[in-house]
């Protein structure tokens, strides 16, 4: 069996473009997430408050961020694409939150496929309102659980490259040692 972590290359043009992973459809109010061991898709939870994911999002394989999971992605498109689905997405720029006192980086990518999103080079030139709902979604997706979240201003797409290498550095030195 291919596991989505660790047997799915991140692709030729990282940190610029990259496979992704996708675990929760745009427009969902249900948190999924990779089953780590099994490689299997989970459901984490329904959302407490009343508000939808504003992209499609996942993951980048072969990466690993601060909080010891994958490094997520926020993918761009003007579909809803299932879980475990592979989409090739260019990255416009990235939005860190502290989340749990940990930081916790978003890449914001374009999916490349999309004729409507495919244009994009930076998140500034993304309409500001839909920056805005995505900013929002995160301020507010867990405020109903009680939990406080801060989220930093979205920053070009060169911030999310440092990133990006970090997490594939980390990932690589951590496989090296065995997972």
């Amino acid at each position: 069996m291919i596991h989505p972590w660790h047997d799915v290359t991140p692709g030729e043009h990282i940190p610029q473009e990259f496979q992704a992973i996708i675990e929760i459809p745009f427009g969902s109010s249900v948190k999924y997430e990779l089953d780590k061991d099994s490689g299997l898709i989970k459901l984490d939870r329904v959302l407490f408050s009343a508000v939808f994911y504003p992209a499609n999002y996942g993951f980048i394989p072969q990466t690993l961020a601060e909080d010891d999971d994958p490094l997520d992605v926020l993918v761009f498109c003007q579909e809803a694409v299932v879980p475990l689905t592979l989409m090739n997405a260019r990255t416009i720029g990235i939005m860190t939150m502290v989340d749990g006192g940990k930081k916790d980086h978003k890449i914001i990518a374009v999916a490349t496929e999309d004729p409507e999103f495919n244009s994009y080079r930076e998140a500034a030139e993304m309409p500001p309102h839909r920056l805005m709902m995505l900013r929002r979604f995160f301020l507010d997706y867990k405020h109903l659980e009680g939990k406080q979240v801060e989220v930093e201003e979205i920053q070009p797409a060169r911030e999310a490259y440092a990133v990006i290498e970090d997490a594939l550095a980390r990932y690589s030195k951590q496989r090296r040692k065995g997972f």
